[in-house]
């Protein structure tokens, strides 16, 4: 089966491995027994991915990347296995598809004339504040 990223891209499902969990935090009895929440793994620097949004994506992912360039996705909001796991890959799916868009050049411009002149004008005006603090002694 595959996960759909963009009706272009498409990852194999069996590239991502999701184990279930015992979700933390309140819950009562259930959260103790019932192992819910789903962990995400997926293998970035081994995936079929292009190495551009592979880097992209690297740099996305920030804490949640492993040292071994395993990039992983904690799931617990739903009280379901079915429903976190939906989450689990709807979200990675979402972190794709922002590592599938280029981040756009930068235009270099150039500052006006006027800018130019009012910082000319701006170090002047300091300069004589600076050059009027020392204090003159007269020697009568």
């Amino acid at each position: 089966m595959m996960i759909e990223i963009t009706p272009s891209l498409r990852i194999d499902e069996r590239q991502v491995q999701i184990d279930f969990v015992r979700a933390s935090g309140p819950g009562g009895q259930n959260v103790n027994k019932v192992a819910t929440a789903a962990q995400l793994r997926f293998d970035v620097r081994g995936s079929s991915l292009p190495e551009d949004v592979r880097a992209r994506l690297i740099r996305l992912a920030g804490n949640r990347m492993t040292t071994e360039g395993v990039l992983l996705i904690e799931a617990k909001r739903f009280r379901t296995q079915e429903q976190n796991r939906a989450d689990a890959l709807n979200r990675f799916a979402e972190l794709v598809r922002k590592a599938l868009v280029p981040p756009k050049p930068r235009k270099r411009t150039k500052p006006t004339a006027a800018s130019k002149a009012e910082r000319l004008q701006t170090k002047k005006k300091r300069g004589d504040i600076k050059r009027h603090r020392t204090k003159s002694f007269d020697l009568d």
